[in-house]
């Protein structure tokens, strides 16, 4: 073959790693190094605490990037809070790896976890700094276990300051809600959930079977990670019927449709510029490239959503990212989408036009896999890391939820960069403005129509029916029924679009 033939050839393998890392803009942000570390320990004195699990899995994502400086330099450390009390978990990590001179940042219940990563990615391409950390923890199992035993379980003081708190802008629940005795995410997923079903014309067992049937390949998958929690697959039935191992919490969700916070699970983040990476001696082949970070930060509460079976945030934010990565979501090779209810999954499916019948998780999902109190996207985008370092994909998505579908987040993936480099965009003024906003009445008294509903089975309690409600005002209500008859109806038979009559916070079918 003449040599300038094979000079136009495009390169492969190694001399493409080595072809691109000559081109490649020294700021272009890079994932060099996942971590994750879980524990099983049933004895909560012996069990490690959340701060142990972070550190190791921190450490283990140096390991990975094969280089011991890249610890030590990072310039930024953040970690999503989880249900411990230490004061700046960033701080302890910058100590134990020697990253004295790093800011600290700590982000509350509320703020995406993606906002971290794109945060990250962001400054490092604007070339504010080189490298950044991002680890969380959460150890549920060691809680439960100490809960069951009667105590609370202790974890070491830590009382230093982070540089940086991030808060989310408003409540994650409505004050309606609360004072209607609401507290728990599952009621309002359940409500929003028939919303959905009824939007889409499916029968109440119908939609019962199809999420089975979703939640059952979930399983499958689940079983096929090293990683997840629960690794035996389940079928259709054994998810969406009701059992002493498998209790209906808010209809139609079993637990088994619930995400598994009772785990002990950690992950860790190492990302740094393109530069840095090169200086470390880090070889590209395990670089994995963020292509875009697109978020939704606008808050509306479910009881105030003018669409309950719809996500704005999630169509633009979704459809940001695929646009900056010059993406279609069928050319997505690997999605991760947030399941901590399966109605999460379907609204975020059909804003992003991805199909369900096709894998929407590359873990197992957050029943299986596990999901720790808000750290769920961290593991996820190291197995998304994993996975295309392994060549079993070329690009993934990872979604994120905050609250009760409140905020939206998406992380974008691959095995080579963009050629327009990382983009960010924050699309929370554009959801503001197309997203119905109504007034929610606690002292509605009346008819209303049915918009949302549920059922609640709280442990030793009898069923109680919970609606979300239009007046003819265009408002919305709430209201309570402890009617057995009332709870088996709701549950056997759509009841979205059903006319009621409310006083004093209580409902009756008209």
């Amino acid at each position: 073959m003449p040599e300038s033939s094979r000079n136009d050839e495009p390169p492969s393998g190694l001399a493409a790693h080595a072809a691109m890392r000559a081109v490649i803009d020294p700021r272009q942000p890079v994932l060099v190094g996942v971590g994750t570390c879980q524990q099983r320990e049933n004895d909560f004195q012996l069990a490690q605490e959340p701060m142990d699990l972070m550190l190791q899995a921190v450490r283990r994502a140096g390991v990975d990037a094969g280089a011991a400086e890249a610890l030590s330099g990072v310039q930024s450390i953040a970690v999503p809070k989880g249900r411990w009390r230490y004061q700046n978990p960033a701080g302890e990590i910058a100590r134990a790896i020697g990253a004295d001179s790093a800011a600290t940042v700590l982000a509350s219940v509320g703020v995406l976890q993606q906002t971290l990563i794109g945060n990250a990615c962001l400054r490092i391409a604007n070339g504010e700094i080189h490298s950044a950390l991002i680890a969380g923890a959460d150890a549920g199992h060691r809680i439960l276990n100490a809960r069951r035993a009667g105590v609370r379980a202790t974890e070491r003081q830590q009382d230093d300051t982070p540089d940086v708190v991030m808060e989310a802008a408003d409540a994650l629940l409505h004050p309606a809600e609360l004072a209607a005795g609401i507290r728990m995410p599952v009621a309002l997923y359940a409500v929003l959930a028939s919303a959905w079903r009824a939007r889409h014309g499916l029968s109440v067992e119908a939609h019962r079977s199809q999420m089975g049937a979703l939640y059952a390949s979930f399983s499958a998958i689940a079983a096929a990670n090293p990683e997840a929690w629960l690794r035996q697959p389940l079928d259709a039935l054994d998810i969406s019927k009701a059992s002493e191992r498998n209790p209906m919490q808010a209809f139609p969700y079993t637990r088994r449709h619930c995400t598994s916070w009772n785990v002990d699970q950690s992950a860790a983040l190492l990302l740094c510029s393109a530069g840095r990476a090169q200086a470390l001696g880090i070889p590209s082949a395990r670089w994995v490239y963020p292509l875009a970070s697109t978020e939704s930060n606008h808050m509306t509460a479910v009881s105030a959503r003018a669409s309950l079976s719809s996500c704005a945030g999630a169509r633009l934010a979704g459809a940001a990212a695929l646009n900056a990565s010059n993406l279609m979501p069928a050319q997505l090779d690997l999605i991760e989408l947030y399941s901590c209810f399966p109605v999460a999954v379907e609204m975020v499916a059909e804003a992003l036009g991805i199909e369900t019948t096709r894998d929407v998780t590359i873990t197992g999902g957050m029943p299986f896999a596990g999901g720790p109190f808000n750290n769920y996207v961290l593991q996820a985008t190291c197995r998304m890391a994993q996975l295309i370092r392994e060549g079993r994909g070329r690009s993934g998505l990872v979604s994120s939820v905050s609250g009760i579908m409140t905020k939206q987040g998406f992380g974008i993936w691959a095995s080579q960069p963009s050629a327009n480099g990382f983009a960010f965009k924050d699309v929370s003024a554009e959801t503001a403005a197309c997203e119905g906003v109504k007034e929610v009445d606690s002292h509605f008294a009346g008819a209303a129509v049915v918009a949302g509903y549920t059922v609640l089975h709280d442990k030793d309690q009898l069923p109680r029916a919970l609606v979300l409600a239009n007046t003819a005002a265009g408002t919305r209500t709430l209201a309570w029924s402890k009617d057995p008859a009332v709870a088996q109806r709701l549950q056997t038979s759509e009841f979205c679009g059903a006319a009621i009559t409310v006083q004093d916070g209580v409902f009756a079918p008209a």
